[in-house]
């Protein structure tokens, strides 16, 4: 379902460059397309993905932290260290061995 969110409106809204779902925490690299903000597409993505997810296991109330941490790429060289940094948190965490065996991530499409 997150992963769904991330995906909707990319190309639209964003273009996504990277992603990684964890079980406690996301990280997403995206490149904002023309006047769209930051803080529009994160509160998007929270409030349609805590509204399904409080649905589907029968709560309701916060779900997501209701702040989030943003970087400025300072370069392709940053960009691309950001997108190996999220797409490696599994193997960091110790729950896979290979980023891309990771499902919900964007490193599964990387596997050459």
């Amino acid at each position: 379902m997150v992963e769904d969110a991330l995906i909707h409106f990319d190309g639209a809204r964003y273009r996504l460059l990277g992603w990684c779902i964890m079980p406690n925490h996301v990280h997403v690299v995206i490149e904002i397309v023309d006047e769209h903000s930051l803080t529009g597409i994160v509160g998007s993505w929270k409030s349609f993905t805590a509204k399904r997810a409080n649905s589907q296991i029968g709560r309701s109330g916060p779900f997501w932290h209701p702040d989030y941490f943003d970087r400025f790429m300072r370069d392709e060289g940053h960009l691309a260290r950001t997108v190996v940094y999220a797409e490696h948190n599994p193997v960091k965490a110790g729950l896979v061995a290979e980023a891309f065996n990771w499902r919900w991530s964007s490193a599964r499409f990387r596997k050459t």
